[in-house]
């Protein structure tokens, strides 16, 4: 699951992307993407036109979706949960200290230091949102790896071959 602040542009250009990657890769009927906002202040909304607008100009496909707000059995079910920064994750924590919880840019090998959160493009022009997807992409190849291997070591775990 994907989170940001209303659930309108980051967290669902994260699921966009990540849902792609996943059917590219032949995961995508073994992984669910989700998206949520730690805020409802946008519930029931569709996704921005401008964050559409550029993930339809890169190529991806844009659901018909509506922002809801995360809760605490959405964390409770999810296996990852990538916030897009780090105000987002205390916020997170608080709902539910034991989620796993991690930082979206964590697993782009190119963003360092403490600067590991995704640009809020809201504010900005259809650049800022290219930015933002830009962002997202590259963090996607990490978060596969990750998945890969989380699957694998289940499969290791129901095999009995730990």
């Amino acid at each position: 699951m994907t989170v940001c602040t209303g659930n309108i542009c980051r967290s669902p250009m994260a699921e966009v992307v990540l849902k792609a990657r996943l059917a590219e890769a032949g995961l995508g009927d073994r992984v669910e993407v989700t998206s949520t906002g730690v805020s409802d202040e946008e519930h029931g909304r569709p996704l921005d036109r401008r964050a559409a607008a550029v993930l339809r100009e890169a190529g991806y496909q844009v659901p018909r979706r509506a922002a809801r707000q995360v809760t605490r059995a959405d964390l409770g079910a999810s296996d990852l949960v990538l916030a897009m920064t780090s105000a987002h994750a205390r916020r997170l924590r608080s709902l539910d200290p034991e989620a796993p919880i991690r930082l979206y840019r964590e697993f782009d090998p190119a963003a360092q230091g403490p600067a590991l959160d995704i640009d809020d493009p809201w504010y900005g022009t259809s650049e800022d949102f290219r930015v933002t997807l830009a962002q997202v992409e590259a963090g996607v190849d990490g978060i596969l790896a990750h998945v890969r291997e989380a699957l694998a070591d289940r499969a290791r775990l129901a095999s009995g071959s730990a």
